[in-house]
């Protein structure tokens, strides 16, 4: 494992007080967060989706699906998030037990059995990365060039989301009122990328004709569910006045 400073951008005071404004959202259970880290897990078919905040020592993960609820916080010396956090492209480890990474102690991904990884940075409008979205499973896999672009692309949903999250802290219903007008909007395709997954997982080879073509179609439904929450957050976000 390499020194910490490794790990710390030259702009660490800049993003952590960057970062401020974001930290209320490690400590809440928020509805609609709850349901995009759901979903991110859902459109990947991976156990495990996070969003995580990376703080001066520590890494919380308040707001995932699939971790022990208790494992809210980790130090940031041990979690993948603290290299992802710091690259412009997604940071992707497809076999962590053959091929782990040498900049982080190992004894998180150790002690959760971690296969893969893949994470795109949460970054403000200034630049500044204060976390990652990222998907997790316990084996390895593949990670194909269209799926990093779909994951980067919902890290800007995601952070887009944290903004107008911000600007609406006084609407205490805004959650279910958002949820329900996304989520009505993306019921069709959530349920078809289910359906597909179930097909693809049937395909004994993963490069036959049939399994090629649930993957099309799968990229196709989760490019437009993205395309739909982008869309609609930005509305809101206008709305907001923000």
């Amino acid at each position: 494992m390499e020194n910490p400073a490794t790990l710390t951008p030259l702009t660490e005071e800049l993003r952590l007080e960057a970062l401020r404004p974001y930290q209320l959202f490690n400590t809440m259970r928020d509805e609609t967060f709850s349901e995009l880290v759901r979903l991110t897990a859902k459109l990947f078919n991976v156990p495990i989706g996070i969003v995580a905040f990376v703080e001066e020592e520590e890494v919380r993960f308040g707001l995932n699906y699939g971790l022990d609820p208790d494992l809210d916080r980790v130090n940031r010396w041990e979690t993948l998030c603290s290299v992802a956090m710091l690259h412009e492209e997604i940071s992707i480890f497809e076999d962590l037990k053959t091929r782990p990474c040498d900049l982080i102690n190992p004894s998180l991904v150790q002690r959760l059995n971690l296969g893969f990884y893949a994470g795109s940075a949460l970054r403000t409008p200034e630049g500044y990365s204060i976390g990652v979205l990222c998907v997790i499973d316990h084996k390895p896999r593949t990670f194909s060039p269209a799926e990093a672009d779909l994951l980067q692309r919902l890290a800007g949903v995601v952070m887009s989301l944290l903004d107008l999250r911000l600007h609406l802290l006084q609407q205490p219903i805004w959650n279910q009122q958002l949820w329900a007008s996304v989520y009505a909007r993306i019921e069709t395709s959530v349920t078809r990328l289910e359906t597909l997954a179930a097909l693809a997982s049937w395909e004994e080879q993963p490069d036959s004709p049939a399994a090629q073509s649930y993957q099309a179609s799968t990229h196709e439904e989760m490019l437009h569910v993205i395309t739909v929450l982008a869309q609609h957050i930005e509305a809101l976000l206008k709305g907001s006045g923000g």
